[in-house]
Order: structure tokens, then sequence, then C-alpha cells
């Protein structure tokens, strides 16, 4: 049963918005960075790889959008209840698209995810060529595991603590991965093999730029994670949902989001540095975004102290600026490691 106006209109409008379109750079843009140093690693591009991992993360996207709000019916049916001219329509409580629907649509999404996966590996046009082992399939289901173990049981891992963790790791690290292994046809660096004995700046050079670039996306992407908590602190509190807003609260989880939000700019910043030690030309496209998504830093740094507990526009501008930090810095990596990799 509705609690609250709802938007109306045909069922293409209302699975629009169910879908959540506004949100989807969050899985389109960790699509390109894994895509790009693909291409940059395999020094050719490969179309099928490009269109599969596209279809893969879309349906990966609707299937977590999804069944995230399936999961999270009640504590969205509570926040309502609690903020009704405060927060948005959700999909079930305000009756945009019924539970049962939203479950079918979801676990939909989540069946053509698999089958493209399996399609890539079966033909083999994206990740290893004929003949050489592959874990395409196997890896496309890991990354729809970490969501199932994310929000729905047994584990709803979200609602016992480290559910930001998990986001962070899917979103930051196991898609890109997946991406770059669609394209790349391994998961070995970029520029030769891990040196764990060697000095810092020695050792970040032979790890390779792949590894890099996702150690620092996870901080970002962690950053994401627990900022998205922050309008959902009381409900969750309330509904049994331990994020660190819910948990420690606003001023705790605004820190802890720029504390990741810088810590990936630097990762990114020593990444490249490390690579133009070792006479790299392509370690120019890692400091550049590092010190792009710093810079961005300060208006996210500005807004934070008006983002407080249930300032919910204050904390939509605040989320908005984190956001276009990760985003257009890791847009610009994507773009300028291509870039680089053909000057070299």
């Amino acid at each position: 049963m509705a609690i609250g106006p709802s938007p109306t209109g045909s069922l293409t409008a209302r699975l629009a918005y169910a879908l959540k379109l506004a949100s989807w750079p969050k899985l389109l843009v960790p699509w390109l960075l894994g895509q790009a140093l693909g291409i940059a690693a395999a020094e050719r591009l490969n179309a099928w790889a490009l269109v599969i991992g596209l279809g893969f993360t879309v349906f990966l996207l609707m299937f977590i959008v999804l069944l995230n709000d399936y999961a999270d019916a009640e504590v969205d049916a509570l926040k309502r209840q609690m903020f009704p001219d405060g927060c948005s329509p959700k999909t079930i409580p305000d009756g945009v698209l019924s539970a049962r629907v939203v479950l079918r649509l979801g676990l939909g999404a989540g069946m053509l995810a698999l089958a493209l996966a399996l399609v890539a590996q079966l033909t083999r046009v994206a990740g290893p060529p004929m003949g050489e082992d592959s874990i395409v399939a196997p890896f496309a289901t890991l990354c729809l595991g970490l969501f199932i173990a994310y929000s729905l049981p047994p584990l709803r891992v979200n609602y016992h603590g480290g559910g930001e963790w998990l986001e962070a790791l899917g979103v930051g690290l196991l898609l890109p991965a997946f991406n770059f292994y669609l394209q790349a046809g391994r998961l070995e660096p970029l520029y030769g093999e891990p040196s764990f004995g060697a000095p810092p700046f020695e050792a970040a050079l032979s790890a390779g730029p792949i590894w890099g670039s996702l150690a620092g996306f996870v901080l970002l992407s962690r950053a994401s994670a627990v900022a998205s908590g922050l309008s959902d602190e009381e409900s969750d509190r309330l509904g049994g949902k331990r994020t660190v807003a819910s948990v420690q609260g606003n001023a705790d989880a605004r820190e802890l989001t720029e504390e990741m939000l810088l810590g990936g700019a630097f990762v990114w910043i020593f990444l490249g540095a490390a690579l133009l030690y070792g006479n790299k030309f392509t370690g120019v496209p890692w400091v550049l975004a590092g010190v792009v998504c710093a810079l961005l830093f300060v208006p996210v740094r500005r807004l934070s102290k008006s983002a407080k507990t249930n300032a919910f526009a204050a904390q939509a501008r605040y989320k908005a600026a984190l956001h276009r930090a990760i985003w257009l810095s890791t847009a610009l990596l994507a773009v300028s490691a291509l870039v680089a990799a053909r000057l070299t």
C-alpha cells in the first residue's frame, strides 16, 4: 500500500524511476576504468569485450538496484513514515512497482548478466582466447554473489556491519577488474610482475598500474558507500541496518568519507610518481587524476559541515560534490591512460 505521493504514468516511466538512472555512473565509471586499462594492456580494442562488458554492467546494475529495493523495503517504508516530506518516494513502499515485480525483474537482470558472461566464456569473443583457461563466468558469478552477500539472506552483511567495505570491493575492485579481464584476457599488471621485497617506489612500479588504479578506486568507492548512508542514518538505526552513519553517527561518517576520498587521490599520485620515477611516461595519467581528485575534494570539504543529520538537501549537495570528484577523476584517468598508452 502506498504511504505517500508516488510517481505516476506508464510502466516504462515507473520502471525508469525504480532503476534510479541518475545513479548509474556509480557502475558505468568502473566499467570505463576497467575497459580502458584493459585496452591499454592488450594494446588493442576488442569491440566484443567492450559490448559484453557494458551489457553485463548494465544488467548487474539493474540486479543491484532492484534487489536492493526488495531487500530494504521495510527500512524504506520506515523512512517514509519518519520523513514523508524529507525523502523521495520509495519503489515498493510507495507503490511505484510491486515487490513481486521488483523481485522478478531483479532476478531476470541477474540471469541476463550471467548469460552474457557465459557467452563470452564459451565463444571466447572476450577474455582469454581459445586454448587458454577462462574464468569469465566464475568471475561474473562472484560479482553477483558479492551483492547477494551484501543485502540478501542469509548473510545480509549490510545489516550486520561491513556493508560499505563489501560495496567498495565490488564497485572498486571486482567490476573494473572483470572488465579489464574481458579486454586484456589476463589479470597480470600492465608492467612487470609484483615485487614485494622492493623499496616502496620500485614496488609500486612493478605492481603495475592496474592494481594501483584499483587500490585507489577501492578507497574512492568506500567514500561513496559511506556517504550513501548519511541520508538514512536514523531510519537505518531503527530498522537494524548497521552502517557507519547509523552506528558511529553523521560526523564520523563524513570524516571517514573525506579521508577515503583523499586517500584514493594520494594512492594515484604515489603510483604516478613511482611510474615517472621509473622513467615511464604513462605515470602522468595517475598523477593528473590524483591531483584533480584532490582539487575536487575542496568543495566536498566546504559542504561537509552543512550535511548534518536529517539535513537532506545539504546532504544531497555534499554527495553530488563527492560523486563529481570520484567520477570525473576516474573518467580522466581512464581516458588519459588510453592516450598515454597510444603515445608510448
